[in-house]
């Protein structure tokens, strides 16, 4: 139906839905009526979602289908191969001047097809699932180190080593 709509001629009603502010308030204690229903599925549902993937492939791996190394050697080679090849690509054809694109096709949609093989196959395979999973975690966890040694200007060390600190903390 959102694609049918977008792609309408009632698509600047869309448009205008996604800019709709929401309103949130707890009392006194949080009152956040400044954010669009963009941003509240781009930043709230979206982070609720990878945390449930994460702690799904956290499961898999103590416990499932990614427990061994040879099991989870699969799903991070495909993420790999799923960020390098489009970027190779990408440098390849891209004209004169727009080389400096090329990590945006290395963004790949795992939460779309997530989405996708629930509605289509809900019956499919666990190890489909966790396989698609894991590529999503890696897939996503690379595009932020791409962003961060690639694409900004300044590395914050102390940010980064606070970062590495909690990550460490947590395993």
């Amino acid at each position: 139906v959102a694609i049918a709509w977008a792609n309408s001629p009632w698509s600047a009603s869309y448009a205008e839905v996604w800019q709709t502010p929401l309103r949130v308030e707890l009392g006194d204690l949080i009152h956040l009526d400044h954010l669009s229903l963009q941003t509240w599925v781009n930043d709230a549902l979206m982070a609720l979602f990878f945390l449930l993937v994460g702690l799904e492939i956290k499961r898999e791996i103590l416990v499932g289908e990614l427990s061994s190394l040879r099991q989870a050697a699969l799903p991070f080679a495909a993420a790999l191969g799923g960020i390098v090849a489009p970027a190779l690509v990408f440098l390849a054809l891209a004209p004169e001047g727009a080389q400096s694109g090329w990590a945006i096709p290395t963004a790949t949609d795992i939460a779309f097809a997530l989405g996708v093989l629930a509605l289509v196959a809900p019956g499919a395979p666990t190890g489909l699932k966790v396989f698609l999973a894991a590529l999503a975690i890696v897939d996503d966890m690379a595009a932020v180190l791409v962003i961060a040694l690639f694409y900004t200007a300044t590395v914050h060390l102390g940010a980064l080593l606070t970062a590495a600190a909690v990550a460490i903390g947590l395993v």
